[in-house]
């Protein structure tokens, strides 16, 4: 079996811009990101996107713009020593129709559990929002939430920033 870091992407890969990131150009990765994951590889942990996408949905960008955007984030993993082990996404909103599959959903997590082997127990979810960690808290992960106020209280862990993650040693 194996053990997996589970991680949202807009505010934890990615900086937070406040509208939807579609494209390379507005994509800025979080500073730590990259070193983070390759402490995790290093600990034997799957890497894991579990992120939703609702502007597909909304009609604000495709999923073909969405696919060739994560093609390019994973290659840019690939090349900084930790690769991804998968990506899911949710391409529904809440405001257009209710599905099983976004987040706080912990359907997204369970499916990737299942392909890969991984034991939840022993795996952790980082999200900025509190339906990343309800999603975590309800596949049986350990969750980290990430930003500048307090709505992770529900987390098992809460920084301000993925560099301030990286001086805690949590896996």
């Amino acid at each position: 079996m194996n053990k997996a870091i589970f991680l949202d992407r807009d505010g934890v890969i990615n900086k937070e811009m406040g509208h939807y990131v579609f494209n390379r150009e507005e994509f800025e990765f979080e500073p730590g990101i990259f070193e983070l994951c390759l402490r995790a590889r290093q600990s034997g942990y799957l890497l894991v996107v579990i992120t939703n996408q609702g502007g597909i949905q909304k009609g604000i960008y495709s999923i073909e713009q969405t696919d060739t955007l994560h093609i390019w984030m994973a290659e840019q993993f690939k090349m900084e020593g930790c690769p991804l082990d998968a990506i899911y996404l949710s391409p529904f909103h809440k405001d257009i129709s209710k599905n099983l599959l976004s987040k706080p959903s912990s359907l997204m997590i369970e499916k990737a559990c299942a392909k890969y082997q991984i034991l939840p127990g022993q795996s952790w979810m980082i999200g900025d929002r509190e339906r990343d960690i309800m999603s975590g808290k309800r596949a049986g992960c350990s969750t980290v939430g990430i930003g500048s106020d307090t709505q992770h209280s529900g987390s098992d862990i809460w920084v301000a920033s993925v560099q301030e993650l990286l001086a805690i040693d949590f896996f």
